[in-house]
């Protein structure tokens, strides 16, 4: 039995305080000062991890003046406040040891698009490709190109003044600021925006924060002109923070917003922004051009940037490698071929973008013959070239080279290229130079790295791969920055070309030189007790206190360290997440994370989850545990003398005695297991294979729910429940039953069995069991076209008719088609944390599997879910020590028969056809997507594949009592739209059970596997 965790960092009484006296004072929003959100919210994506002391979610703008106010009273002057946004920061911006203030979960509204002015009004919680996704169908875009795109709002945008991609057309996020508005530390909402003298003379009159503010920046500029002007670099990422190169406008307005964007939440809450729309343009291309050597692909960018491009993106090996290993790859694969012989060490991603079709193709040909002109003459690093034509495969590369920063933590062993030296930005024609001296730096301390940036701008990411779990490795985070640092001075650069101050601000005093007591008094005048965010960018010069230290803040790797490597191994899926926070996709179209999308609890992510059981091992090793034993002791523990300490600790958990595990636990059981994570996280973490061990550690003290009982025996009731359907069936119509199964069972909604039963049909219908006996009858010709289907419980027991279907498809197709016996698989076991009986019945099925594929017949499987359980689930219960049997998905055995469908004399009438895949398809056999629209168009017809996020459902997740809002939740965000679309009535078809399920629970709907389609017209075919 694990020990309980009760002893975690208390929150100081004074925050307690505060946190009490602003829930009375009508906030609206929530106030979450417990252990878990702590947890999940003191790491972004840098190498740092500070404890906050509680988590705050304003719900609208007054709440923040609240906020403020309440911290404005004399008791509360040491209270600090820290803004966050999606928390996508490098630099550790919005680490805080105070409150940290995020905006996002609320504040996201998009409040006004002004088509004819090209604008925008919204709210900083709103994510960039939401405002993207709202403007597109008028043709605009919000341009400042970010890799976080997906997750980064608005607001951490502006505070860090964030630009990327795109840049040198584009330029920074403050270029397309129109107007701000800041709720400032007194209380009152400052709009900005650039003003004529007479206007902020009349601010300046004024005796509050905002007045004060105005003063102090003016005095500067007007005192400071020349200075100021003598000190910044000219440099497309000119200063970000406190920018006082440019607060006057070009036409000599007054403009606060250089000042406030980039300020990193040190100056005031930035709850509002107007921001400028750029049409999209008309036709776009990219240039893939490959090269021998990187040093190549840097030095050849001069030449490029001669051809007048839109951008140019630069990849090294390192990421190309990591980038072939993703789901990614499926998608650009056909863009950079690999020739014989062929030692690709760069890329420069080239692009053009016009509104003019053949002003793109001519602006293209200059550089392709440029290129063609340097391989006739030999000699080159560059060794070829691809083009993409089209917005579409243009965003292919594009998602390529934005999901490169997070793979780059996915590279193998313990060293990973971490963030603490990699937004660096240098005039472009040094850049090359630079990056020869960098590399020297990194050579010397024999570190490996990856690289990848804006060539075209001078900016380029570097990330030395450390291992800061090893606390040898700790000091060169100093030696290697302070030797960077020196470097960018060298070659008249910045040290922060695009990702913010944060804790690196330690270096700002050297680069603002004499000016940065002026840098301090702008500090001073917003916040002049330094409450806002402190040690960051300045702080104010009548307190004296410091700036924070890049090796004094508290590193991940230092907690990490607490943990036992054996106990790090074991839960090794969650241990090498570096906070990228992909698991923030606001898409609601996208798989990843459903629990995320439904909750905006960032305790259901990926990253959270990973977190918390990061900080439960620290305080299970603190505690002396070795899960590892831990977990082989619960397998052999004697449930009999395990339950009455077991129910005492339950009820204990429910008068209320504080345990740590419970807010793990809470988190873990959020999570829909459909694996998407796995998919798509770059770093690979996998929440339901941690998930499961976690619960089979957490219920070695706790008792389970019934329901867990219930689902996990699931898959051996249902034969016997399957002999008499009409009673289960009858039963489950009665609302009363459902009302009593919620309530006292947690399971609600409980599907219906099949009115069929397989047995019998398969006798009825001449359906063969596969059996040695019968597959050793078969001739040498009937075993080439065989094929054996393995049955799960969802399909067999509770659409039989989609069983049935399926071998009748596969005999009219030409096949000889077999049916395994019916052997539970174990996946609602392993969902539910019971290892031991996972473990015991996969070793079941595989001697059942094993002694069938001894004669070597394919397997298939139909429903998605349970049949890629064998890749994954089973290969990580196995690794080596048994052979899984490869169980093809259906569409990706049918495509391999591509030879034996053309043969037949069969063509479909044309029609088309909607494809709505399952989350596990979806991202973990991304490329079998493309093989079910390979087998429709080889039997005549079109199936098109909507872009749809997760049904909700995950099993028997939505049957939770405990998850029914959220799994409807979920559902409403993509699935319900395209299910009730007029235009796609009786066009769409799922591949998954519980999404079919999901579809007729809440909209009625009966939608069809794709094989049932293919039937349907294979029945009414016209024979050649």
């Amino acid at each position: 039995m694990i020990p309980k965790l009760s002893e975690v960092s208390p929150i100081q009484t004074k925050y307690l305080s505060f946190i009490e006296r602003l829930n009375a004072s009508g906030f609206a929003g929530d106030t979450n000062p417990d252990y878990a959100n702590r947890v999940v919210l003191s790491t972004d994506n840098s190498i740092y991890q500070v404890l906050p002391q509680g988590v705050i979610y304003p719900k609208n703008t007054d709440d923040i003046q609240r906020l403020v106010r309440l911290s404005n009273q004399e008791e509360f002057h040491d209270i600090v406040l820290s803004p966050r946004g999606g928390g996508t920061g490098t630099n550790g911006q919005s680490l805080t040891d105070g409150l940290i203030v995020d905006l996002s979960k609320y504040m996201n509204r998009i409040l006004e698009i002004n088509v004819e002015e090209g604008w925008a009004r919204v709210e900083t919680g709103v994510v960039k490709d939401q405002l993207n996704k709202a403007i597109k169908p008028h043709g605009l875009f919000f341009a400042p190109e970010l890799s976080t795109s997906n997750r980064a709002t608005i607001g951490g945008m502006i505070n860090t003044d964030a630009s990327g991609q795109g840049s040198v057309m584009y330029g920074k996020t403050r270029d397309h600021v129109l107007s701000l508005k800041t709720v400032l530390l007194d209380g009152e909402l400052l709009e900005s925006f650039p003003i004529d003298d007479e206007t902020l003379s009349s601010i300046q009159s004024g005796s509050d924060y905002s007045a004060h503010a105005h003063r102090t920046v003016d005095a500067i500029q007007k005192t400071k002109a020349q200075e100021i002007q003598d000190t910044f670099p000219e440099l497309n990422r000119c200063l970000t923070g406190y920018d006082l190169a440019h607060i006057r406008t070009e036409d000599g307005l007054f403009n606060m917003n250089s000042v406030l964007c980039g300020s990193e939440g040190t100056l005031g809450f930035i709850v509002e922004a107007k921001v400028n729309l750029l049409p999209i343009p008309t036709y776009a291309a990219l240039v893939n051009i490959r090269y021998n050597s990187f040093e190549g692909s840097l030095r050849h960018a001069r030449e490029l940037l001669a051809v007048n491009p839109t951008s140019i993106e630069t990849v090294d090996s390192k990421v190309l490698g990591l980038a072939k290993g993703d789901i990614i790859w499926n998608s650009v694969a056909e863009f950079f071929p690999e020739k014989t012989g062929e030692n690709i060490q760069g890329i420069n991603l080239v692009e053009y973008t016009d509104n003019s079709e053949q002003n793109l193709a001519d602006r293209i040909k200059v550089l392709t013959d440029k290129l063609d002109a340097l391989a006739e003459q030999g000699g080159s690093n560059t060794l070829g070239y691809t083009i993409a034509m089209g917005h579409s495969n243009v965003n292919k590369i594009w998602a390529m080279r934005k999901k490169s920063v997070g793979l780059l933590g996915n590279a193998e062993g313990e060293k990973r290229p971490i963030p603490f030296v990699e937004d660096t930005a240098v005039p472009p024609e040094n850049l090359a130079d630079f990056i020869m001296e960098f590399r020297a730096v990194l050579d010397s301390y024999e570190v490996q790295y990856g690289m990848f940036g804006h060539v075209d701008a001078g900016v380029l990411h570097v990330r030395p791969a450390l291992d800061l779990k090893d606390e040898s490795q700790e000091p060169m985070i100093r030696e290697i920055t302070d030797k960077v640092v020196a470097l960018t001075q060298k070659y008249n650069g910045l040290l922060w070309g695009e990702h913010g101050k944060g804790v690196r601000s330690e270096y700002a005093p050297a680069f603002f030189g004499d000016l940065y007591s002026s840098v301090q008094q702008v500090k001073g005048a917003f916040d002049p007790r330094n409450q806002l965010n402190p040690g960051k960018i300045a702080t104010p010069f009548e307190l004296g206190v410091d700036l924070l230290k890049i090796d004094e803040v508290p590193l991940r790797g230092q907690f990490d360290r607490q943990i036992p490597i054996k106990n790090r191994e074991q839960f090794k899926e969650g241990m090498y997440c570096n906070g990228n926070g992909a698991c923030y996709n606001f898409d609601p179209n996208d798989a990843m994370c459903p629990s995320w999308k439904g909750t905006r609890d960032r305790k259901h992510s990926p990253k959270g989850r990973a977190s918390l059981m990061r900080e439960w091992l620290r305080g299970m090793s603190e505690q002396g545990v070795d899960t590892a034993k831990a977990s082989k002791s619960v397998k052999h523990s004697n449930a009999l003398i395990s339950f009455f300490p077991k129910l005492k600790n339950t009820i204990e958990k429910r008068r209320g005695a504080y345990d740590f595990s419970n807010e793990v636990h809470e988190s873990m059981m959020g999570c829909l297991a459909c694996k998407s994570c796995v998919g798509q996280c770059p770093i690979k973490v996998d929440v339901p294979e941690f998930r499961a061990k976690f619960l089979e550690l957490y219920y070695s003290r706790y008792l389970r729910p019934a329901k867990d009982y219930l689902i996990g025996s699931l898959e051996f009731m249902v034969p016997t429940m399957a002999i008499f359907p009409r009673t289960y069936n009858w039963l489950m119509d009665r609302k009363w039953a459902n009302k009593l199964s919620s309530k006292y069972l947690g399971l609600t909604d409980n599907p219906k069995l099949s009115k069929y039963n397989l047995k019998k049909e398969m006798s009825l219908r001449g359906i063969r069991l596969a059996t040695p006996l019968a597959i050793e009858s078969l001739s040498y010709k009937d075993r080439s076209r065989a094929v054996i289907v393995v049955q799960d419980a969802f399909t067999s027991y509770f659409e039989t008719q989609l069983v049935l279907d399926t071998m009748e498809l596969l005999s009219r197709l030409g096949f000889q088609a077999y049916l395994a016996p019916y052997m539970p698989n174990g996946k609602p076991l392993h969902v539910h944390g019971f290892m031991r009986a996972f473990n015991k019945t996969a070793r079941k099925n595989l001697d059942m599997l094993q002694s069938l594929s001894f004669y070597g017949l394919p397997f298939i499987g139909i429903d998605p879910s349970m049949t890629l359980t064998y890749r994954s689930e089973y290969t990580k219960a196995f690794g080596h020590n048994r052979q899984i049997p490869k169980i093809h998905l259906m569409q990706e055995w049918l495509a391999e028969k591509k030879d034996h469908l053309i043969k037949q004399p069969l063509m479909c009438e044309e029609s088309t056809y909607h494809l709505m895949t399952h989350c596990t398809e979806k991202t973990n056999a991304a490329g079998s997507i493309k093989d079910w629209q390979q087998v429709y168009s080889l039997l005549g017809l079109e199936l098109k594949v909507e872009n749809v996020g997760c049904c909700g459902m995950a099993g028997t997740y939505g049957h939770e009592t405990a998850n029914k809002d959220t799994s409807k939740t979920i559902y409403e965000l993509s699935w319900k739209e395209k299910v009730n679309a007029p235009e796609l009535s009786n066009k769409l078809v799922a591949t998954g059970y519980s999404c079919r399920s999901q579809a007729k629970r809440f909209d009625d709907a009966n939608l069809p596997h794709p094989i049932q389609v293919l039937l349907k017209h294979v029945r009414e075919v016209v024979i050649q």
